[in-house]
């Protein structure tokens, strides 16, 4: 119970903080910050995905058993982040280049992925029904385990 609360607290603050890149996606858009003043296209379609996710994230509070992969999608797009800004900070870096956004970011990401995997939730038990039960006609019950999915 402590384990799936703690999970609930992560993915509220995870998706607000994801739910954040709207406002920071519209400012960007806006204003066309990304291509008068940065002129980086990839910011805009970077936070389109994680403005998109935020509120996936936060649909998966009420119960996060329903929802694990959308979860695991959370913490697997987290860690791919944090590991391909990893390897762009140390290529900047053996080209003597100092990038913005790191090493801050890195760790942020990283530990969001973390903590949704190490929170991770159990499969929930589902079973499917077929019909009003699942009892035979000759009063055997049937096999309903190849009907679950994902259960």
């Amino acid at each position: 119970m402590i384990r799936e609360r703690a999970l609930q607290v992560v993915l509220v603050g995870v998706g607000l903080f994801y739910s954040l890149c709207f406002y920071i996606l519209f400012d960007d858009l806006w204003q066309s910050k990304w291509l008068v003043k940065e002129h980086n296209d990839v910011r805009p379609m970077f936070l389109c995905f994680m403005a998109a996710l935020g509120p996936c994230l936060l649909m998966a509070v009420k119960n996060p058993a329903k929802h694990r992969l959308m979860i695991f999608s959370g913490a697997f797009a987290s860690l791919v982040h944090a590991s391909t800004m990893a390897i762009q900070s140390m290529e900047a870096s053996a080209h003597g280049i100092h990038r913005q956004d790191s090493p801050q970011d890195i760790i942020i990401f990283a530990v969001i992925g973390l903590l949704l995997l190490a929170l991770f939730p159990r499969k929930a038990d589902a079973t499917v029904a077929v019909g009003p039960s699942n009892v035979g006609e000759n009063g055997v019950e049937r096999d309903i385990a190849p009907l679950a999915i994902l259960g």
